[in-house]
């Protein structure tokens, strides 16, 4: 394939026209290049066929491969390229820029496209994706101020108001789609595999600049199903602290109001509740049912803070916590959109 334009990472990936990952779509769920489309050139099933086929006869392996590649190269030809003009200039890569991708490459280059690969394929950018989210992070200019404060404090919205008013921020719940407690995945969502988790990292802080202020939100260590990578944790540790407060009757409303799914779907509460049991005792997670069951959402809520969260956040702070000491304490008396954002402008102006 030396015919077939190669890159190496690190470069632009702006310089293409579109960016095409012709591995298997479960290849692809699993982790795959910001803003790649997946155009398997192999499918699940026949990858395992020809693989299977390889360890005994290579040679078949390789014809079998080569018309499967071709017969999926034709379908994609009639129906995504169809379109598309002389200016067409796409990065293809499979898994380690061998047979798929080069043969897909050169199919697209005799046409006239200028279609290049990823020299090593996925496996390079996953090995470069890894040392350079090390190396951002390692940056002594490269510093967060860190939102913390009990759960119900309004952390994630008074960090989404931030981006409104203009402000860097790192919102690492929303890359792991979790927001980082045991009922904190959203009903009928699922949470990214861990190597997609810090591409999207990766992702979001190159695009940050170093300069200037960068807001994110305390985090535990695992964010759901997902662990933040060293680098991150130890920047994390290193940050800026600012502690938010509300009392827990406001907790409680903000809560209800940003878990909705609490009061549309009690038996995927209760389900996750049930994960308490352990750590509670199964008479506290008992009366949690019942105050469920009743609709008494306010006492629920105001009891799952009392009962279970802030002893959690008590003892977090009682042990050798991975965070500073705040150095500014804000106190939030409502999470209205007017408060949140007349809070955020004077964040945004802090001498820290």
């Amino acid at each position: 394939m030396k015919h077939v334009e190669t890159i190496t990472l690190p470069h632009d990936l702006g310089d293409f026209t579109e960016i095409i990952d012709v591995r298997a779509p479960s290849e692809y769920v699993e982790d795959h290049l910001p803003g790649a489309i997946n155009l398997p050139v192999l499918n699940d099933a026949e990858r395992e066929q020809v693989g299977t086929l390889y360890n005994g006869d290579p040679f078949s392996a390789r014809k079998m491969g080569a018309a499967m590649i071709s017969n999926n190269a034709a379908k994609h030809l009639a129906e995504h390229f169809a379109e598309k003009d002389k200016s067409y200039a796409p990065l293809v890569y499979c898994w380690r820029g061998g047979m798929r991708s080069g043969s897909f490459a050169h199919i697209l280059r005799s046409i006239g496209w200028r279609a290049r690969i990823i020299d090593g394929g996925y496996k390079a950018f996953r090995k470069f994706v890894s040392d350079d989210l090390t190396s951002l992070f390692a940056n002594p200019d490269f510093h967060l101020t860190v939102l913390g404060g009990p759960t119900g404090v309004a952390k994630t919205r008074m960090l989404h108001t931030l981006r409104a008013q203009g402000a860097q921020i790192l919102d690492l719940e929303g890359l792991a789609n979790h927001r980082g407690s045991v009922l904190g995945l959203t009903p009928d969502t699922t949470q990214c595999s861990q190597k997609h988790f810090e591409t999207k990292l990766w992702h979001a802080v190159s695009q940050l600049d170093p300069n200037k202020r960068i807001f994110t939100e305390a985090e535990s260590n695992r964010i759901g199903k997902l662990h933040c990578p060293p680098a991150l944790w130890k920047k994390l540790g290193e940050g800026t602290v600012i502690e938010l407060k509300m009392s827990t009757a406001q907790r409680a409303k903000f809560l209800l109001d940003d878990y909705p799914h609490f009061t549309e779907q009690p038996e995927h509460l209760k389900s996750l509740l049930e994960r308490l049991t352990k750590l509670r005792g199964h008479e506290q997670v008992q009366q949690w049912h019942e105050q469920i069951d009743t609709g008494k959402w306010q006492e629920f809520v105001t009891s799952v803070l009392d009962d279970h969260y802030d002893l959690v956040y008590r003892r977090a702070g009682d042990e050798k916590s991975n965070y500073a000491i705040p150095t500014t304490t804000v106190e939030l008396s409502s999470f209205t959109t007017e408060e949140l954002t007349e809070v955020a402008q004077k964040l945004i102006q802090l001498k820290l």
